[in-house]
């Protein structure tokens, strides 16, 4: 076990949650509201995705710079401390819109989705929940975003879907694309890694030592064990309502405070305290 304290991240809203359906934030007023919550109940980093701010369309992203500007000042304005981290992810080539956001807010962490995978997941009748797809981060995409994100000072967090991904940033390394790899194991796609805690040591074996590491868990509450070894080991600790709507009990999340509220108790039920926000970006080596 370590005793480094563990930094929290909270994924506030992801990207296609409807919001007639779940309490997911949209507006940058409700980011903002959301990010002081989480920021009330222990978190020091906030990821975020943009969301479409016409009326009844807050269901689809958004990737249009004065969106990302008005979300950022939001959460500046309420959650001065907060680190913030935006999300990069996008089918195909065009990259654009993510690029003209980075650009726009420069943030001091943004996700780098690492490698490619086959995105699927099957229904208990036997067909597709969607059409199967696959999510393509080839090496020249991946190239292209850490290259914007150098010219905007902001620090990578590769998102690794697999062993293979995991891997892969380590040759990210050897060939100068990275210094400092920051990892995040996300499990919980059907297709990809799984929520299981027996997982965490053996991936641990195939990051560049030193690196630090968390686990996004996508699921139910079946996810807790996985927050719960992963702060055994030493890990920083993510949830959000991007990530789940179930607390550890069962019982459904109806606010990003209440999920960070049971991620934080799981992680000193273990041992391990929280880093603030200064303390974050210290470990991180982010700029004050």
């Amino acid at each position: 076990m370590t005793h480094d304290k563990a930094i929290v991240t909270c994924a506030l809203t992801g990207v296609l949650t409807n919001p007639k359906q779940h309490p997911v934030p949209v507006t940058p007023e409700e980011l903002a509201r959301a990010a002081r919550q989480a920021r009330d109940a222990g978190a020091s980093v906030v990821h975020v995705h943009f969301r479409r701010q016409e009326p009844g369309m807050g269901f689809l992203p958004s990737w249009e710079p004065e969106v990302a500007v008005a979300v950022r000042e939001a959460i500046r304005a309420e959650c001065p401390d907060l680190i913030f981290n935006m999300t990069t992810g996008v089918v195909g080539e065009d990259i654009s819109g993510p690029v003209a956001c980075l650009r726009a807010i420069k943030p001091e962490i943004a996700a780098c989705n690492a490698g490619s995978l086959n995105y699927l997941k099957a229904k208990s009748d036997g067909t597709w929940a969607w059409p199967p797809m696959v999510f393509d981060n080839p090496v020249e995409k991946v190239k292209a975003f850490l290259d914007v994100m150098a010219e905007c000072g902001t620090a990578p967090e590769f998102e690794c879907f697999d062993l293979g991904i995991v891997r892969s940033v380590g040759l990210y390394v050897d060939v100068g694309l990275a210094k400092h790899p920051h990892y995040n194991f996300v499990t919980g796609v059907a297709s990809g890694m799984p929520t299981d805690p027996d997982l965490l040591p053996f991936l641990l074996k195939y990051i560049r030592p030193g690196s630090r590491w968390e686990v996004t868990a996508i699921g139910r509450e079946e996810i807790w064990a996985i927050h719960r070894r992963a702060a055994e080991l030493g890990g920083d600790l993510r949830t959000g309502l991007e990530d789940t709507f179930y607390l550890p009990d069962g019982s459904r999340a109806d606010s990003n405070g209440r999920l960070i509220e049971a991620l934080v108790a799981s992680a000193r039920e273990v041992g391990r305290e929280i880093a603030s926000p200064a303390e974050a970006r210290q470990r991180m080596h982010l700029a004050a």
